[in-house]
């Protein structure tokens, strides 16, 4: 069983799909891997060390596509490599479904079993396998560090012999795995933070973390059965706006994550709202890709709206692709697994397990 990934598109994705670390693991489970040249050169990997853990490399990308049973991958293959895929291979990745569907329909009139990974549910036995939760783990902590790196004032309160300086005020919208990240992150590093979700489950992990929870009065709880956020009805909506327009006037930085899988990004923070928050502040929308949390988010702009600085990156895993990577192959491989017949050898889409039936897209 011969698994292979292809280098991915630099300037959109430095994240890889296997680590020398996976490869061995591959290889110790019965697998042949076979990588590209300069596959992990970028981070800092050379060839020499993939071979050491039982890599084969190749210098054409065609021999991979034509050998490999399995092609792992970080986002969608190009059209000139899914062209020469073969009948009955085998593409994992995290491939966007909703917005790629175009591309995927191409796949699969080719035959090609297409996995994606950010469609696993929410189980106990899938935990290994969650991309959602290891990169947006990351991701809420990154965006902290970037957000704090624009932001032109202290972060904990000091106190000098010239005054004190007070401690900066952070709102996390959005308490998920991120948000919670984002939560510990600020907090560590000496701000008061605040939090709000739509999931009252929210409350009671946010407050573990030393932050604040917002609470709309007369709040629902919109949680999916899954775990996920559900989107709120217009008088939700209405009071959880008056909140946030109160509690922005004071806040220094807003961490914005709130988003529901497969739609569009709910916007949270209006424009009116921005006018109102104090010049000097900061907002990275980590919801930037599928259209923001504020009305005024652009996607690796930043915005400057009346002294309020509003940011959010296609792709801010980017910034820490090494440790994206190890956390990503891992999932990956656990994933693999669960697809493998160790007895016979072989592949086994199995439709009656969950976890095959709701990631493979048909």
């Amino acid at each position: 069983m011969i698994i292979g990934s292809l280098l991915e598109d630099k300037k959109i994705e430095k994240r890889i799909s296997v680590t020398p670390e996976i490869a061995k693991k591959y290889t110790d489970q019965g697998f042949e891997v076979i990588l590209p040249e300069n596959y992990g050169y970028h981070l800092g990997i050379k060839d020499e060390v993939f071979v050491e853990s039982g890599v084969k490399i190749h210098n054409d990308e065609n021999q991979i596509i034509e050998k490999a049973h399995i092609i792992v991958q970080l986002g969608l293959i190009t059209d000139e490599k899914f062209s020469k895929m073969k009948d009955k291979q085998i593409l994992i990745g995290s491939l966007n479904p909703y917005a790629n569907q175009d591309k995927i329909n191409k796949l699969l009139k080719r035959n090609v079993d297409v996995f994606s990974l950010e469609l696993l549910p929410r189980i106990t036995r899938a935990q290994s396998m969650d991309i959602l939760s290891s990169q947006a783990n990351l991701a809420g902590y990154k965006a902290v560090l970037e957000s704090f790196a624009y932001f032109e004032k202290a972060i904990p309160m000091m106190m000098t012999a010239a005054g004190t300086v007070p401690a900066a005020k952070v709102l996390v919208v959005g308490a998920g795995v991120a948000g919670l990240q984002a939560i510990a992150t600020a907090k560590r590093m000496g701000a008061i933070v605040f939090a709000t979700d739509v999931r009252m489950a929210s409350k009671e992990q946010v407050e573990s973390l030393g932050g604040k929870f917002l609470i709309v009065k007369g709040a629902e709880n919109l949680e999916t059965e899954g775990g996920y956020a559900k989107e709120a009805s217009d008088d939700f909506k209405k009071k959880q706006e008056d909140l946030l327009s109160e509690t922005l006037k004071k806040i220094d930085i807003v961490i914005c994550t709130a988003l529901i899988p497969g739609k569009k990004a709910p916007v949270i923070i209006t424009s009116d709202m921005i006018n109102n928050m104090k010049s000097g502040s900061i907002i990275y929308d980590l919801a930037a890709i599928q259209g923001g949390n504020t009305a005024n988010t652009k996607v690796d702009e930043i915005i400057d709206k009346n002294g309020v600085k509003i940011m959010g990156e296609s792709n801010i895993l980017n910034k820490l692709p090494t440790s994206a990577s190890n956390l990503y192959a891992k999932n990956v491989f656990n994933f693999v697994l669960n697809l493998f017949d160790k007895e016979n050898k072989k592949i086994n889409i199995n439709l009656e397990d969950e976890i095959i039936k709701k990631t493979l897209i048909t």
